[in-house]
């Protein structure tokens, strides 16, 4: 969900198709019935990442600080309940509500904003980290049927089912029986995965559990850099590490997260130097050299071009604005 430290295009498109009129109107019945039970299930949800107490399942609620909704992303199936949410990495932007689900399949930093439904009543979501692990085991049984739309971006938005918000009603309804966790999440959290591989960004997912695709090999560069983050960033070796040329991989590197490996790391650099002016009381120039700059000077350049405020202004009025 929108969790880690804390993306997106236009709505992927609806097969044009017409549906006999009574027929459209039960199914849209359906669906409003199982979001609103979700929304009963998920009302304790806070504004921050609120955990669910099954694994990799969280929830969010209400008006979420700007500072927290940009941030890395961990890879995720995200299910808004109520209202809607704007995600932007590097120069893309996804708009996605009640009516659709969203899919990040690798680490991305992304700024969001959250809005609440038309009635105002606040914005609700939950979500599911990703387990590359338990996709891999997942595709052991399942046959290659995967639609490819979009097919170059690790992130997209796909219209909502029937199919996945019953697998999702299902699974937050073991919060009111937590016994019945260990056994029954781990079905539940399948057959989520089983409903997204089977809609149009199913090949998302198994590309990223796939050793040899385009993707996994990214994503390997991604956790490298998010490790390294601090350190000179050499796109050759990465490139090598990838088994391909330094052009390609730029390519595919910037296809996958709608960035460039450098401007990657810096991203990630920025919001790690917030995190320790913020939360550790770092000093400007202290944090600029944690993160890896040799220039307070560019640092705080490229910070105000980032966040809109110099270092210390913005972490002044974060910190003002937890206290209050």
């Amino acid at each position: 969900m929108e969790f880690s430290l804390p993306v997106y295009a236009s709505i992927l498109p609806i097969p044009a198709f017409r549906l006999p009129i009574k027929f459209k109107m039960r199914f849209n019945l359906n669906m409003e019935n199982q979001l609103n039970e979700l929304r009963a299930l998920t009302a304790l949800a806070q504004n921050r990442r609120t955990e669910t107490g099954i694994p990799r399942v969280a929830m969010v609620q209400g008006v979420i600080p700007e500072h927290q909704l940009a941030a890395v992303y961990d890879p995720m199936v995200n299910l808004i309940l109520r209202g809607g949410k704007t995600l932007t990495v590097g120069g893309r932007s996804l708009h996605y509500d009640p009516a659709t689900y969203f899919v990040m399949s690798v680490d991305l930093p992304a700024a969001g904003v959250v809005h609440p439904a038309d009635t105002g009543e606040p914005y609700l979501a939950v979500s599911l980290t990703l387990d590359a692990n338990i996709i891999s085991n997942l595709l052991e049984n399942l046959p290659n049927t995967a639609q490819r739309l979009n097919k170059a971006a690790g992130f997209s938005v796909a219209a909502v089912t029937p199919e996945l918000l019953d697998a999702w009603v299902r699974m937050l309804r073991l919060m009111r029986h937590p016994a019945d966790i260990p056994a029954l999440a781990p079905v539940y959290e399948r057959e989520i995965l089983y409903r997204v591989l089977q809609g149009p960004m199913g090949w998302m997912l198994r590309d990223i559990a796939l050793p040899d695709t385009a993707l996994a090999k990214v994503n390997l560069s991604i956790q490298q850099i998010r490790r390294q983050y601090a350190e000179p960033l050499r796109v050759e070796q990465l490139a090598n590490s990838a088994a391909m040329s330094a052009s390609a991989f730029h390519r595919h590197f910037k296809a996958v997260t709608a960035l460039s490996p450098l401007q990657y790391q810096k991203k990630v650099r920025l919001l790690q130097a917030r995190t320790l002016l913020v939360s550790a009381g770092y000093s400007v120039t202290a944090a600029a050299y944690e993160v890896g700059y040799q220039s307070s000077t560019q640092f705080s350049r490229e910070y105000s071009r980032e966040f809109g405020r110099p270092p210390g202004l913005d972490a002044t009025r974060i910190t003002n604005e937890m206290r209050s």
